[in-house]
């Protein structure tokens, strides 16, 4: 492979890198688990599986590995803890740095900026995820002590 071809292979590789890091600040700024080094390395190894697999004969079967075996990491991260499961989104986490990792190898650079821009988005709205949990507990919590079936809400207002 021409030198020229294998350092845009490097850079594809450290896009993926960089990509999976900043999901992986975002799970470290939160204090969760799986933070920068373990999504960027989960990201570049992707990209770098991808690579291979295109190289020696484009086999969608190492695409398929790719996720299963990130599959199979991300249930290491689950556990259960009494009634509660926890982990579920540091493995998601894990997952869709693979697969943005799958992304940037393959050149979808937008796709793969713009997945890895959303995955931070989606794992910084917990504080909004909270409070619309909050809202319909007392929500309906409030229809069920009414008396009323859930969600079906009020046709007369209250006094």
């Amino acid at each position: 492979m021409p030198l020229d071809e294998q350092l845009a292979l490097v850079g594809r590789l450290a896009f993926a890198a960089v990509l999976g890091a900043f999901i992986g600040l975002q799970r470290e700024l939160q204090g969760y688990p799986a933070g920068i080094r373990t999504l960027a390395l989960v990201a570049l190894g992707s990209a770098l599986f991808t690579e291979v697999s295109r190289l020696l004969a484009g086999d969608d079967r190492v695409a398929a590995g790719i996720v299963t075996g990130i599959g199979f990491l991300g249930a290491g991260v689950i556990f259960r803890e009494g009634y509660t499961v926890k982990g579920i989104t540091t493995a998601a986490s894990i997952w869709a740095a693979a697969g943005i990792g799958m992304a940037a190898a393959i050149e979808l650079y937008l796709v793969a900026g713009l997945g890895a821009l959303t995955v931070v988005t989606v794992l910084g709205a917990r504080p909004l995820t909270r409070r619309m949990d909050a809202f319909l507990r007392r929500f309906f919590s409030e229809e069920a002590a009414a008396g009323e079936p859930p969600g079906l809400g009020r046709t007369e207002p209250r006094q």
